[in-house]
């Protein structure tokens, strides 16, 4: 299974019994939209609910932060989600979620993980089928172990020469439109570069391709093939940028987790205001 596959390729395995199909979606507060209610009324037959804010350290004061090893692996087997599964994750949300799904996967060490390209919405505009309701029991085992792949404000601070791509949009990575979130500064941290993470995608919400997106991260002024840090708002859309460059070859892009929910909220932290 490759990392992206086509709703085709989904259409000719679904019901395969160590397939296991995951619905991230996740939407910002201010949508006034719930993925897993969206879900219980129409998913992919055989998916499961996979709940970015569930499954997240409850205990941290940034959002959806990553849980324990131990606290995911649990989870997963809960829901049915066997770490040697091969596991397609799809979202129906504008902010293109799959991406942190296929990311908390990979970091908790499963390894046949992908993307459906297009998502529910491509899924559904096909006329393919749906059901609705929660999935059936499904046994499974997931000892989950943690990858080196994310990085803390304390090691960017301590390392300021990092290169740093940042997902959100122009206007509040330059800080002229105001976070949404109460308490957290505008702009963006010193040597950041800008990519939203939006521009990865086409229309009907499948990726670019490589050569765009190589070109895209070039006139970011990142090299896609190197070692680069990703945050975002909150730790999500950062993962579009982690699995574009994966796309590219590179599987060395970490995520800064906090992101600038947590760094802009530090009035310790340098912050600059326009363009990089």
């Amino acid at each position: 299974m490759d990392s992206l596959v086509s709703t085709d390729w989904l259409a000719q395995h679904l019901g395969e019994p160590d397939l296991a199909i995951l619905d991230s979606s996740w939407h910002m507060p201010a949508s006034d939209r719930s993925g897993r209610d969206e879900f219980l009324k129409a998913h992919i037959p055989g998916a499961r609910f996979f709940d970015i804010d569930d499954l997240s350290d409850r205990a941290h004061p940034a959002p959806h932060m990553l849980p324990s090893a131990a606290d995911f692996g649990q989870a997963m087997e809960q829901l049915g989600i066997g770490r040697e599964d091969r596991i397609l994750v799809y979202d129906n949300s504008p902010i293109h979620t799959a991406a942190r799904g296929w990311f908390m996967l990979r970091h908790f060490r499963a390894d046949k993980v992908a993307i459906l390209d297009g998502g529910f919405q491509k899924w559904t505009a096909e006329g393919r089928p749906t059901e609705s309701g929660e999935p059936a029991h499904r046994d499974a085992q997931f000892d989950a172990v943690e990858r080196d792949a994310i990085v803390t404000k304390e090691q960017l601070l301590a390392a300021p020469g990092l290169p740093w791509v940042d997902a959100r949009g122009k206007g509040r990575f330059e800080g002229s439109e105001a976070d949404p979130r109460a308490g957290v500064a505008p702009g963006h941290a010193p040597g950041a570069h800008n990519l939203p993470f939006g521009s990865l995608y086409r229309e009907d919400g499948r990726f670019k391709s490589v050569d765009e997106l190589r070109r895209l991260f070039a006139e970011a002024g990142i090299d896609p093939t190197r070692p680069f840090v990703a945050s975002c708002g909150s730790g999500v859309t950062a993962n579009s940028l982690i699995f574009a460059a994966h796309l590219i070859g590179n599987d060395d892009a970490r995520l800064y987790d906090g992101s600038w929910s947590e760094w802009g909220a530090d009035p310790a932290t340098p912050k600059v205001l326009g363009p990089a």
